[in-house]
């Protein structure tokens, strides 16, 4: 193995300080043109790349974010994933990402290891967050923002959509369509998306004189949703409409009752998720389903996370973005509908 080229090999080529070829690879410094274009050619001569780990020794700075998920299941995580990883690298960062799975792995375990790492901050969108978490990053003195998820404990800054007006948006739309009979397959209530997507679509109910037909608790599982979705279709007064809570189990509650049950979509029952994944669009199935934002809360979490970096002192922020409903064949609808 050949010797590890330095930067002071680079200096010597360049005809330039060791200082200056530090500034040049480190971001937020100032060089002049020409300076950069002479460093950066003699580093392509030599082969030369920054050692990251040794300046994060100097720097105090891993530049790596932390990002706790429950599991990659759930295509709208593998999206947000990726839009947050070219976020965070265009800001010189990059993403270490711990999984959560099905092993009953505590979070605060999770934390413990990511501090191992010295990562520079956290975002966390496990659906299961322990209670003393925030104590624990407070501690360390480890930025954390929630990404799609918020707990009622001050001092946390999440990004999230803006799920109530989302669940609402779903009830209103049902009901100008003329369905009656509105149900909910929702998503695990220990998290603040299934409970705030219930929220809204109790509340635009309500405000039209109706009552929740039937409700269930998907558990965020496709297995879970397509029992309660079945247990719901072989009532004896079946539902007009079901309201899943994500995209995921949409999609397995779609092909079970058409597959399984022999149940025409939407000519039987109408069928509504929350996400707009990729596979929403897909021939196959064309779901209705409210759509989140991804571009716009992984740049609200990537600006949030790094502007605590910055400034350790910043006051927490709850940030919620409004997506709209989008109107695919899984429901019956009318014609003119604006969406």
């Amino acid at each position: 193995m050949g010797k590890r080229v330095t930067s002071l090999d680079v200096a010597r080529l360049a005809g330039v300080s060791q200082s200056a070829v530090s500034r040049v690879f480190s971001k937020g410094t100032s060089v002049s043109a020409a300076m950069d274009k002479r460093v950066r050619a003699a580093a392509e001569e030599l082969g030369y790349r920054p050692n990251v780990l040794a300046r994060s020794l100097i720097t105090g700075r891993s530049r790596i974010i932390g990002f706790v998920v429950a599991n990659m299941n759930n295509l709208f995580y593998a999206d947000a994933v990726e839009k947050l990883s070219h976020a965070l690298q265009a800001e010189g960062y990059h993403l270490l990402i711990f999984t959560m799975g099905e092993s009953g792995i505590d979070l605060d375990q999770v934390v413990d290891q990511l501090m191992d790492y010295q990562v520079d901050g956290l975002i966390a969108a496990s659906v299961t967050l322990s209670g003393n978490l925030v104590e624990k990053c407070a501690a360390a003195g480890l930025p954390i923002a929630l990404f799609n998820r918020s707990i009622e404990r001050p001092g946390l800054s999440a990004v999230t959509s803006d799920n109530r007006a989302g669940g609402r948006k779903v009830a209103e739309f049902l009901i100008e369509t003329g369905h009656t009979r509105i149900a909910h397959v929702a998503g695990w209530q220990g998290a603040s998306t299934g409970r705030d997507r219930l929220a809204g679509l109790r509340a635009g109910l309500e405000a039209a004189g109706q009552d929740l037909h039937a409700l269930a608790d998907g558990a965020y599982d496709r297995e879970i949703a397509c029992a309660a979705a079945r247990d719901m279709m072989e009532a004896a007064v079946p539902p007009d409409a079901l309201f899943v809570g994500n995209d995921d189990m949409a999609l397995a509650v779609l092909d079970m009752l058409r597959f399984e049950m022999g149940v025409r979509v939407p000519h039987d029952v109408s069928v509504i998720g929350y996400d707009d994944i990729a596979m929403a669009d897909w021939p196959a199935y064309r779901l209705t389903t409210v759509r989140q934002p991804v571009r716009r809360l992984v740049e609200a979490t990537v600006a949030e996370i790094l502007a605590q970096i910055e400034d350790p002192d910043r006051s927490a922020r709850r940030i919620e973005i409004d997506g709209p409903l989008v109107v695919r064949d899984s429901c019956r609808h009318l014609q003119g509908y604006v969406q």
